[in-house]
């Protein structure tokens, strides 16, 4: 059974019981990725890297 066919028989079931439905397959991937994206620039501050990123090459480019 795939993970579509498990996912609709269980909102078929909890629809059946009155029970809430459960959550889409793959609802929070891209809020945990932000996680840890935040997470590892937060300890390189906190091991004094300096930043990098988009962001930074942005700034240092447009610094006259």
């Amino acid at each position: 059974m795939s993970l579509t066919q498990q996912y609709l028989l269980d909102t078929h079931r909890a629809r059946v019981h009155g029970e809430p439905e459960p959550p889409e397959p793959g609802a929070g991937v891209l809020a945990l990725l932000g996680a840890l994206r935040e997470r590892r620039r937060f300890r390189a501050v906190l091991a004094g890297r300096p930043a990098s990123g988009r962001l930074r090459g942005l700034l240092t480019r447009r610094t006259p």
